[in-house]
């Protein structure tokens, strides 16, 4: 079955990436560094991912790009994997999450599944990861953080865990795990702030045929 190059837009945050080689890419963003920064980006994201074109910024970047990708044999690997999942069979499940992700490596929600039976299983960096992964190539929500969050404390990353945790408080307010971790963390939840009004100007890299 042929793969189909599918146009993408995932954004990728510092905060996910501190102390790792893709972090490297926020340290003082510039032109001169094209060849760099996708270097990296493509290095992260995988062989079947081309990167198209990158605006990077001081919290993120965002990253246009065309994937190969069997999507709707993905979609129906993850939902087999979430059945086997609920009727207890784990491993057989983790095996299918990954086999989706073979097919379309940028897929969400397999991605975020992945990284929560990762975490079921106590299988810690591995959940990190993936879960950072879910962040990047979809919407972000407060239970997709919250698991951040949690992950993040068992290996003991409580900085990380905070702004896991505050960002998931912006997103769901009323999220009672989300408010019980920040207190037990002697974090009192903050006040939801409003939007900026500026937006940070972006430093845009693009791409040419030679990164193809």
């Amino acid at each position: 079955m042929k793969r189909l190059a599918q146009r993408r837009r995932i954004s990728i945050l510092r905060d996910d990436h501190i102390g790792d080689p893709l972090g490297a890419i926020f340290l003082e963003p510039s032109l001169d560094k094209e060849d760099w920064t996708i270097g990296l980006l493509r290095t992260y994201l995988g062989r079947r991912v081309r990167v198209l074109k990158v605006e990077l910024m001081a919290e993120r970047a965002e990253v246009e790009v065309a994937v190969q990708a069997l999507s709707e044999e993905a979609d129906r690997l993850v939902a087999t994997a979430r059945d086997l999942k609920n009727k207890g069979a784990p491993r057989n499940a983790l095996e299918l999450f990954r086999q989706a992700l073979e097919l379309d490596p940028l897929n969400h929600t397999a991605a975020a599944e992945l990284g929560l039976l990762f975490a079921e299983l106590e299988r810690l960096p591995e959940a990190l990861a993936m879960l950072k992964r879910a962040r990047e190539t979809g919407p972000e929500d407060a239970a997709l953080l919250y698991a951040l969050g949690q992950t993040s404390l068992q290996l003991e990353r409580t900085a990380s865990a905070i702004i896991y945790l505050e960002r998931a408080y912006e997103l769901a307010p009323g999220h009672f795990g989300v408010r019980r971790a920040l207190t037990e963390l002697g974090r009192k939840p903050k006040p939801v702030p409003r939007a900026s009004a500026t937006a940070p100007r972006p430093t845009p890299v693009v791409t040419d045929s030679k990164h193809g």
